[in-house]
Parts: C-alpha cells; sequence; structure tokens
C-alpha cells in the first residue's frame, strides 16, 4: 500500500506501528526519526526501522506515509518543521490522546494542499512501560481506532486511513474532535487523574509505604495506568483541560454524594448508589 513510512517519534505507539505495518505488508520501507539518538539507535537494533534521520524533516521526505508518534504537545512545531519536506498527497496522522489541539495545530502548520491529507487518529492502545523496547507488532490489534478528520479533509486520505487501521485489525470510528475530546475526558482522561491523585494521597501519608504493602489485586487493578508515562500525560492533561474539569466536577458530585451517606449513616442510599454504579459496571461489560 505504501512505499516508505516516515516515522516521527520512535516510542512504544510509533514502533509498534512500524512494527506492525511491516508485518502486515503495507510498507516497503521505514525510515524514523526520535529526539534522541538512543531511542533511533534502539528502534534500528528492533528492526522497528530500516533507517534513522537526525531531523523530523529527512523522515517525512520522500515517504507516502508519516506518522506523527510525538507528545501533543509537538505536534505543530513538528509539522511545521516537516511541511516542506512532505510530499504531494502523502498520508501524515498522528497517534495522539487529544485531537481539538491536534486539528488547529494541523491548520496552523499545513498548507493548503497538505492540510486535506492530515488525518487524525488516536489507537486506544498502549501499556504502562513507555519507550520502543515495549514496542510490539499486535499492539493495535483488536484496539478501537478513532479518525477526526475536519471539513477540508479529502475523503481519498480518510479512506487510506480507514483501510490501514483495519488492516491492521483495528475497529475504525470516525468523530468530531470536540467530541472525542468529550468523551475520553470522561472515559480516559479522568481516570488517569484520579489514579496520580490517589497514588499521592496513599504516599504522601507518613506511613505510606506500609499502606501499600496491604495492597492487593483491587488496588492494583485501579491504580495500574498512574504508571502512565508522565511527560504524556502532562500534555494530555493540559491540553484537554476544560472537558477534564468538567468531568472532574460531575466526578467530585458523585464523591460528595456517597461521602454525604457515610456522614449521616445513611445505610439505604449507599446501598443503592453503590448497586447503580456495580450494575451499570455489569452492563458495559457484558456489552464490551
Amino acid at each position: 500500500m505504501f512505499r516508505q513510512l516516515g516515522l516521527i517519534g520512535c516510542g512504544l505507539m510509533g514502533g509498534s506501528f512500524a512494527l506492525a505495518v511491516r508485518q502486515a505488508g503495507l510498507v516497503e520501507r521505514v525510515v524514523g526519526y526520535s529526539p534522541t539518538a538512543r531511542s533511533r539507535d534502539a528502534a534500528l537494533a528492533l528492526g522497528a526501522i530500516d533507517a534513522a534521520c537526525d531531523t523530523p524533516a529527512a523522515a517525512a521526505l520522500d515517504s507516502d506515509l508519516v506518522l506523527l508518534a510525538l507528545p501533543v504537545a509537538s505536534t505543530e512545531a513538528t509539522l511545521r518543521a516537516i511541511s516542506e519536506a512532505l510530499a504531494p498527497e502523502a498520508l501524515v496522522m498522528d497517534v495522539g490522546s487529544t485531537k481539538s489541539d491536534v486539528v488547529q495545530a494541523a491548520a496552523a502548520a499545513l498548507g493548503g494542499t497538505q492540510l486535506p491529507w492530515f488525518v487524525p487518529a488516536h489507537p486506544i492502545a498502549g501499556k504502562a512501560q513507555a519507550g520502543v523496547a515495549h514496542a510490539q507488532a499486535d499492539l493495535y490489534r483488536n484496539c478501537l481506532l478513532v479518525l477526526t478528520p475536519g471539513a477540508v479533509t479529502n475523503p481519498q486520505a480518510i479512506t487510506k486511513a480507514r483501510q490501514l487501521w483495519q488492516a491492521l485489525q483495528c475497529r475504525v470510528r470516525e468523530m468530531t474532535p470536540a467530541a472525542h475530546d468529550a468523551g475520553f475526558a470522561a472515559v480516559s482522561h479522568l481516570p488517569h487523574l484520579l489514579a496520580f491523585a490517589l497514588m499521592n494521597a496513599i504516599t504522601e501519608q507518613p506511613d505510606g509505604a506500609d499502606l501499600l504493602a496491604l495492597a492487593g489485586p483491587g488496588f492494583r487493578d485501579f491504580s495500574r495506568i498512574a504508571e502512565g508515562d508522565p511527560a504524556l500525560w502532562r500534555d494530555v492533561l493540559l491540553a484537554n483541560r476544560a472537558q477534564v474539569q468538567h468531568q472532574s466536577a460531575l466526578f467530585r458530585a458523585q464523591l460528595d454524594a456517597l461521602e454525604h451517606c457515610l456522614e449521616h449513616g445513611d445505610s439505604a442510599r449507599l446501598g443503592t448508589l453503590i448497586n447503580q454504579a456495580s450494575s451499570a459496571r455489569a452492563v458495559w461489560k457484558m456489552g464490551s
């Protein structure tokens, strides 16, 4: 399908994408750029890329497929850096966890002939461990992949992007950037915020280490996402702050309701709220 992938960001997400498209026979050659030589060398050693580049523009040059797998805060600067190197009708995508800011960055950085070939994408996949050393070709298999094309996005570019991710066995869905950010603030960004807060609340207590020694599987399940890449999640939470704050307010209202039951010993209401949550979780699990 593609002659050359220009991979910009040779970490977990980018490295996994390169391995996946190579394994699926979707690309003939992969060239890659990362800000550090260490990451580029690791990608070469893993076989994720065929050649390392010193700049983003060098990775984009002569590539008919370009993937940005860098923190969302660097999107505009990276797109500006590669704009003059992009081939006509080269498909450009990202894998960022926020989309309204990415769409704005692309509109500011790309020219009128390039912007229609930028298709924002968000694969709902990942691992707690960052870095290309943890990349795997099946990371995206069976995952949800959200595309958020804009009004000027070329339909051919959308079709190419959809077919590419489907060839990697993803379930592809299209949303507007605003709907994407609102939805993922609720089911991804807020849960990460809560996991970070929980870990800090425990570890900042004088006996925090002793408390953690008591933790079992439930705590491990709840707190697992607190291991997420700090720089990545800092940028995601800031980029989507308005929606995250909205979801945080809704969560705080529910927490207040539960605390009110505890304060007043309201067993009946507390049981109702717990049952409501338990039933909703069971229904969601059956349909997921």
